[in-house]
C-alpha cells in the first residue's frame, strides 16, 4: 500500500499533588508531544509534521497547536481544533487519509485537560490563569447537528448523565433485571474495571472499589441520576494529556523508525447519524452502531483477524454494554485496558486519544494483541470502531455508515398531545440540586407511537420507580406531568 499509515510515536502523563505541582492544560500538551517525538526514536519526525489536531477541551485556547509547533519545529504545520460533538476517531481517520492520498507527511493529535488544577486552586484558594491565545486555528472542526431537543434539555439540561440514565433504563427492562439485581450487575462491572484502573500506571485512581463501593450512594459516591452513582460517572476532573503521531510507512522507513514502535492502524468505522434520544426508534439499538460495528466484524471476518484486546468507551456504563452487544462479546470479556473513564480518567473531549495511546502500548509490549477502540460523541448518538496491530495485515480502510444509517432510521415524531395515555419506554431519577427538587424524567410513547418527555415531583411516585421497574408500565400524563 503507497503510503501506509503507522503509529511512530505516543505518550501519556497525568500529574497530581498540589496546585504547584500542577500544568495548564497547554503545558501538558506540549510535554506529551515533546516526549511523543522522542519516542519515535527519531525527533527528526518534527521536520515531517504537517498538521497538528487538538479536540477542544475546558480551556479557552483559541490555538494551543499553533503555540506547540512553533515552539518543537514544525512551524508550518496546519493546526485545528476539533470541537465537541465530533468523534474522536475522526481525528485519525482524516489523518490516515490525508497521509495514504499524499496531503501531508506526518500527523500530530493532541489533547490535554487540567481541570484538576482549576479545582485545586479552589481549595487552596489559588488564581489559576490559562496562556492566552486569541488568534483562530486554520481550522474549526464542527458537528452538524445538536445532540439533543428542546424537550429533553428543559428537564435534563446539558449534562449527559440523565441521558446515558434513561438509556440504562431501558437496556435493564430488556436484560430483565429488577432495581437490585441490575444495581449489583453495573457494580461488579465497574468493580473489574476499577481493579485495572489501579495497575495501569496512567490510570487516575489507584484504588480498587468493590462493587458495592460503587452501587450503593453515600456522601461521597451520590446519586447522580437513577441508576448512576458517581462512580458510575466519567471522571474529568483530572490533568492528563496523551499525544500520537502518525506518518506513512515509507517516512517511518527513511527515519528509521524501529519495528518495535510501529502499530498500524487497520480499519475503522462511524456513525454519525443524529437522532435525539427521546426520538430513536430503539433506545438502546441504533441502525448506525449496528452497521458500523458489522463493517468492522465483517473485515475481521474476511480477513481471519482476531481481536483479543478491547476498550469499550465508558462514559457512562450503558456505553460499555451497547458496544458489547453489538460486538458479540460476552458479559466476563475484559472490555478495557485503561480501567474506563470513572477511574482511569476521562479528559472531556479527548478520552479517546488517550485509550487509543493506551492500547497502542499494549500491543507494542506484546505482538500477539489485536485491539479493537471504541468512540462515542454525544448521548450515545455517534459512535467509532477502530482497529490496531502489530503488522498491516490488511490496507487500511474506513467507512462512514451515517447515509444508510439515516436511510434506515427515521426519528419518531414528537407528541401534540396534551393529555392521554402513554408507555414508559425509559426513565431516571435526578436527585434535588440548586434549582429543582428531586424529579423523575421520563419518556413515553404515547397512543399514537409518538414520543414524549414527561417529569414527575410526586415522593410516592418517586419512591416506587427507585424500587420497581417502570420502563413498560402504561400511564397518564397531563400536559408534561405523569399522572
Amino acid at each position: 500500500m503507497k503510503n501506509r499509515p503507522v503509529v511512530i510515536g505516543i505518550n501519556s502523563l497525568q500529574q497530581t499533588g498540589n496546585f504547584n505541582d500542577l500544568d495548564e492544560a497547554l503545558v501538558l500538551m506540549e510535554l506529551v508531544t515533546q516526549n511523543a517525538l522522542l519516542d519515535s526514536t527519531n525527533p527528526d519526525i518534527a521536520k515531517y509534521i504537517d498538521e497538528v489536531q487538538v479536540p477542544k477541551g475546558f480551556w479557552k485556547y483559541r490555538d494551543p497547536g499553533r503555540w506547540i509547533a512553533e515552539r518543537n519545529g514544525f512551524s508550518a504545520a496546519k493546526t485545528s481544533v476539533t470541537k465537541i460533538g465530533v468523534l474522536q476517531q475522526n481525528l485519525i481517520n482524516s489523518a490516515c487519509d490525508k497521509i495514504i492520498s499524499g496531503e501531508i507527511r506526518a500527523s500530530l493529535i493532541v489533547g490535554g485537560e487540567a481541570r484538576y488544577k482549576k479545582i485545586r486552586a479552589l481549595i487552596e484558594d489559588k488564581e489559576f490563569f490559562e496562556t492566552d491565545l486569541s488568534i483562530n486555528p486554520d481550522y474549526y472542526v464542527k458537528a452538524k447537528d445538536d445532540l439533543h431537543i428542546k424537550e429533553e434539555e428543559d428537564h435534563l439540561g446539558l449534562m449527559a448523565v440523565g441521558y446515558y440514565a434513561i438509556l440504562e433504563s431501558a437496556l435493564r427492562s430488556k436484560k430483565n433485571l429488577n432495581i437490585n439485581q441490575h444495581k449489583q450487575y453495573l457494580g461488579k462491572m465497574y468493580s473489574e474495571f476499577s481493579k485495572i484502573a489501579a495497575a495501569n500506571p496512567d490510570g487516575w485512581s489507584q484504588r480498587e472499589f468493590s462493587w458495592q463501593d460503587i452501587a450503593l450512594a453515600n456522601k461521597k459516591n451520590t446519586l447522580q441520576a437513577l441508576p448512576y452513582n458517581k462512580l458510575h460517572c466519567t471522571s474529568w476532573n483530572v490533568n492528563q494529556a496523551s499525544a500520537m503521531i502518525l506518518c506513512s510507512e515509507e517516512l517511518a522507513d527513511t527515519l528509521n523508525v524501529p519495528d518495535s514502535k510501529r502499530v498500524y492502524p487497520l480499519a475503522s468505522s462511524e456513525t454519525n447519524h443524529m437522532i435525539a434520544a427521546i426520538q430513536r426508534p430503539n433506545l438502546i439499538e441504533p441502525i448506525g452502531l449496528k452497521l458500523a460495528a458489522e463493517y468492522i466484524l465483517n473485515i475481521c471476518k474476511q480477513n481471519n483477524i482476531k481481536p483479543n484486546t478491547y476498550e469499550l468507551y465508558s462514559c457512562f456504563p450503558i456505553a460499555v454494554q451497547m458496544f458489547a452487544e453489538a460486538l458479540g462479546l460476552e458479559a466476563d470479556k475484559k472490555l478495557t485496558v485503561t480501567g474506563g473513564m470513572s477511574f482511569a480518567g476521562g479528559p472531556l473531549n479527548n478520552y479517546m486519544i488517550h485509550s487509543t495511546v493506551k492500547m497502542i502500548d499494549e500491543i507494542r509490549q506484546n505482538f500477539e494483541k489485536i485491539g479493537l477502540v471504541t468512540g462515542v460523541s454525544g448521548m450515545m448518538t455517534k459512535q467509532a470502531f477502530a482497529l490496531w496491530a502489530k503488522e498491516p495485515l490488511i490496507n487500511f480502510t474506513s467507512k462512514d455508515v451515517t447515509d444508510n444509517a439515516a436511510v434506515l432510521e427515521k426519528p419518531i415524531s414528537i407528541s401534540k398531545l396534551e393529555n392521554g395515555l402513554g408507555k414508559v419506554i425509559g426513565y431516571t431519577i435526578l436527585p434535588k440540586n440548586q434549582k429543582d427538587e428531586e424529579k423523575a424524567v421520563v419518556y413515553i410513547e404515547d397512543i399514537n407511537g409518538d414520543r414524549k418527555v414527561l417529569i414527575s415531583y410526586d415522593k410516592a411516585t418517586l419512591q416506587n420507580m427507585g424500587e420497581e421497574e417502570w420502563v413498560g408500565k402504561s400511564v397518564k400524563f397531563k400536559g408534561e406531568y405523569l399522572v
